[in-house]
């Protein structure tokens, strides 16, 4: 059942001759809101100078790693830039980015006017930002894992439930607004693939995250009177790593296969194909919250080089069942989307037939983030097969990294898709692609060197490796690898603000898109639509781009 907004008069904001009261104005908005476009805007953007500044702690410890020596750093202060690197990827990054876009562009992709608990929605991203500061305080002054200072460790734990509280509140709503939320006529199984695939990560979100708020809550009170259970400063991290490693990351996976299976379409001009096996594919790459769930970072494949026998058989395949359902359930689902979006771009067996394709600066962020978060997504698995021997080293962060950077990707790319409708303007193609390609290039050098270094054994969270040979010049390949990464979102960030002033106006339908966000004129108004035709089937634009007739006052006829 779906449900819709009633039309609601659209407030004006009035032109004003004092630039001062203006601007009062403007900042007023953006601090009280609970408008979904600017909620969603305020999280991309803090998301992208949040992964800047964990891209610059990224070269600072592959600086440490590169000759084995604290050359930057005294080595009691790499626990706290270990933290800040790691939570920072996942907190103040990747998952702020892509639920930033979601909460942008899925009312508008659903015909809906607002989310739903919009207000929720804002004390959440309210939440985010406060935690985030508190979080990089704490562990300026030697808190967070392994920290020496009792406050500072209570404030990153605390710190750590406000941004978990926060992402939380804003998964909650965006998977609300997905369920109860969108046109007449939009079945669940016509939604956009990008908002069925919003709507399986935020529940995989509002399912995982919070597990981990409860484990922060014990180990507040557990340090704060004495730290027996949980050990102190020196056990958050055991406690909590899940979060940041492993099969977990695969969420973040989800909403990159949405994007592509949406971007395909259009670059593509085809309808997308065996929509419902893609659904599945889909919510198949969402039961990576089971090892969230299960606060498991290696789930572990043992005794695979022994012999099967009848006596061992039930056994190996007990851990056999357990290891593909945490790891490989969600890499299939991912070859699911893959393989069928593979389809959308065959070629018609009537060469007249086939749409001429319209390749895009989204298309390449997105095809570049999905394969390298593939990557990641099965050095995770890998890392649980203890023939290999690849726990306790680097290889662990070399997947996280390919995960995390390949989703990252993928919100850049769909960042750069909907920069049009969030602004009227058009970012660069060729400036953008050439950061697609760039991005992607630091994405693979600072993950898949240390893939290698794990199977030549470098440490993991150790700035010390006596290996002089390829240990160097693999540590100094992912330095390159940080920087690259962090010089595309500095340059991306440079062109929205660039364009946002003066761009090339992209008008309401600049990528001749198949969805109900571009039915709707560009930037996107108060209340998203003036009136919101039926949908009739998962492609309503396409629908309504063949009745000359339609006119709703605020899109393309």
């Amino acid at each position: 059942m779906s449900t819709l907004d009633p039309t609601l008069e659209s407030p004006v904001v009035r032109e004003t001759t004092s630039i001062g009261l203006g601007q009062s104005v403007a900042t007023a908005g953006v601090l009280t809101t609970s408008d979904h476009k600017t909620i969603g805007k305020v999280l991309v953007g803090g998301s992208l100078l949040g992964l800047l500044a964990v891209a610059v702690v990224g070269v600072i410890l592959g600086v440490e790693r590169v000759d084995g020596d604290a050359t930057l750093l005294d080595a009691d202060d790499h626990s706290q830039l270990f933290a800040a690197f790691r939570v920072g990827l996942v907190e103040a990054a990747v998952v702020p980015l892509l639920l930033g876009v979601s909460v942008f562009v899925v009312p508008l992709q659903l015909g809906a006017r607002s989310l739903a608990f919009p207000r929720l929605a804002a004390a959440g991203w309210w939440s985010w930002l406060a935690g985030v500061g508190l979080l990089v305080i704490s562990l300026a002054f030697n808190g967070g894992p392994l920290g020496g200072d009792a406050t500072m460790v209570e404030l990153y734990l605390g710190a750590n439930i406000l941004v978990l509280g926060g992402l939380t509140a804003v998964a909650t709503t965006l998977a609300t607004t997905v369920l109860t939320t969108r046109a007449p006529g939009m079945r669940l199984h016509r939604a956009p693939l990008f908002s069925w695939a919003a709507l399986v990560g935020s529940i995989a979100i509002v399912a995982v995250l919070p597990v981990a708020i409860g484990s922060h809550i014990l180990q507040f009170v557990d340090y704060r009177y004495g730290g027996a259970a949980f050990g102190g400063s020196s056990g958050i991290w055991p406690w909590t790593s899940y979060l940041y490693t492993g099969p977990v990351l695969g969420i973040t996976a989800v909403f990159a296969a949405g994007f592509v299976a949406d971007i395909v379409a259009v670059t593509f001009r085809k309808r997308f194909p065996h929509r419902a096996v893609a659904l599945i594919g889909l919510g198949l790459i969402g039961t990576a919250a089971f090892a969230g769930i299960g606060q498991q970072d290696v789930i572990t494949l043992p005794g695979t080089g022994s012999e099967v026998r009848l006596e061992n058989f039930a056994t190996k395949a007990g851990f056999l069942a357990v290891w593909g359902m945490f790891t490989r359930l969600p890499v299939l689902g991912v070859a699911i989307v893959m393989g069928i979006s593979a389809l959308v771009a065959k070629p018609a067996k009537a060469a007249a037939s086939t749409p001429r394709p319209n390749l895009n600066a989204p298309f390449v962020f997105g095809f570049f983030g999905l394969g390298l978060a593939v990557v990641g997504m099965l050095g995770a698995a890998a890392i649980g097969i203890e023939d290999l021997g690849l726990q306790g080293t680097v290889f662990e962060e070399g997947a996280a990294m390919a995960t995390i950077y390949g989703s990252v990707l993928a919100g850049l790319g769909a960042a750069t898709y909907w920069f049009a409708k969030a602004s009227g303007r058009k970012l660069p193609e060729l400036q953008v692609g050439g950061l697609a390609t760039l991005g992607a290039l630091g994405g693979a050098l600072a993950s898949v060197p240390y893939l290698i270094a794990g199977f030549l054994d470098q440490p993991a969270a150790s700035a010390s490796w006596a290996n002089d040979g390829p240990g160097e010049l693999l540590n100094a390949l992912v330095v390159a690898g940080h920087a690259a990464v962090g010089l595309t979102v500095l340059a991306f960030a440079g062109l929205v603000a660039k364009s946002w002033r003066s761009g090339t106006d992209a008008g309401d339908d600049p990528w001749s898109g198949q969805t109900l966000e571009w039915a709707t004129m560009s930037p996107a108004p108060a209340d998203n639509f003036s009136t919101t035709p039926t949908v009739m089937s998962p492609e309503p634009l396409l629908d309504l781009k063949a009745k000359p007739s339609f006119d709703d006052g605020s899109g393309p006829s």
